[in-house]
């Protein structure tokens, strides 16, 4: 929403950078002074970096009961193999963030030039480690190994299965049992619930069709009774599916993908892309270009990102409550 001056007083105007979502609170443009209400913008940001301190909070307090009546605090394993920078920076936030709930979280390095075997049989001495209840294999894994991430995901034990990406896990899904789901997509249903979006009969187009995260998408928003289009490369005329959705959740890594002018009025944007820009990131859609158009919105950094770490988390307890036989 806006509200408007215009005259002699509002000739030299300058642009004011403060808000924290967005850049501009103040435009000048041809002698007019554009106001954003930022009580009013705020509403639209779906904080999932707030929601996921919330959820870790509650979680920590679980986990503590838990491990005071096992005497065995829950434990998390990440495989990270290579030295990529970004997986690094991904796994030490995941790591960081089970140690503040109380999760042990442990990471296991092995060299880029690891062979197949080779980590498949590191997997496998994981699985039998009984003092491990949580496995997750980061990726993307380096190139020579990257055509067989299915085959290591396998590998993982559905009981040790923290990521939700084993095909046992995900087939969980189709009996609508999301209890050990893929982390992105629970955390965006955990968001938009807990942001008392309703999705029964809501028109949801998600731009992605991965086992990461449109796919089991669609099971849960099944679930909810939402109606669900998925669109993809092959897609034609993605435009027509975009002006008709309440709902977008897009993961296609291309910023500024979703423009004002593609989506309707009051749609609600779930940005899962994360791209770096001049040392900055950004999702895949137009954050300040949608925001007097759009209901809701992600940021990036700060929306769907700590929502899947709070998850990653959930899940881990999950597993941890199950092989310590605990309600």
């Amino acid at each position: 929403m806006f509200f408007f001056g215009e005259g002699e007083e509002y000739k030299d105007l300058i642009i004011v950078k403060k808000t924290q979502y967005f850049d501009i609170n103040i435009i000048t443009f041809f002698n007019f002074k554009f106001y954003y209400n930022q009580d009013i913008m705020s509403n639209k940001i779906l904080d999932g970096k707030k929601l996921a301190e919330k959820l870790n909070s509650e979680l920590k307090k679980q986990v503590k009961i838990a491990a005071e009546k096992t005497g065995i605090r829950p434990k998390l394993a990440t495989i990270l193999v290579g030295k990529d920078p970004a997986s690094k920076v991904y796994v030490n936030i995941k790591h960081r963030t089970c140690q503040s709930v109380g999760i042990d979280s442990i990471i296991i390095e092995l060299e880029e030039n690891i062979s197949k075997e080779e980590l498949l049989e590191k997997i496998d001495k994981i699985n039998k480690d009984a003092s491990i209840h949580g496995i997750l294999v980061q990726i993307p894994l380096p190139e020579h190994l990257r055509d067989y991430t299915p085959e290591f995901l396998e590998k993982i034990s559905p009981l040790k299965d923290a990521d939700g990406l084993n095909s046992v896990t995900r087939g969980k899904l189709f009996d609508y049992n999301e209890d050990q789901g893929p982390c992105t997509p629970k955390g965006i249903i955990s968001l938009l619930e807990h942001n008392n979006i309703d999705l029964k009969g809501k028109d949801v187009v998600i731009i992605n069709r991965s086992n990461l995260v449109g796919k089991p998408l669609i099971f849960m928003l099944l679930k909810r009774n939402a109606t669900v289009t998925i669109c993809h490369t092959s897609t034609k005329d993605i435009d027509s599916y975009l002006q008709k959705a309440d709902i977008v959740i897009v993961a296609v890594r291309k910023p500024k993908f979703i423009t004002k002018e593609r989506i309707k009025e009051g749609a609600i944007l779930i940005d899962v892309g994360i791209n770096r820009i001049e040392g900055k990131l950004c999702g895949d859609v137009d954050f300040e270009g949608v925001l007097d158009k759009c209901g809701k919105i992600t940021p990036v950094p700060g929306g769907i990102g700590p929502m899947t770490v709070a998850m990653l988390c959930e899940n881990t307890f999950f597993l941890y409550k199950k092989q310590m036989e605990l309600p």
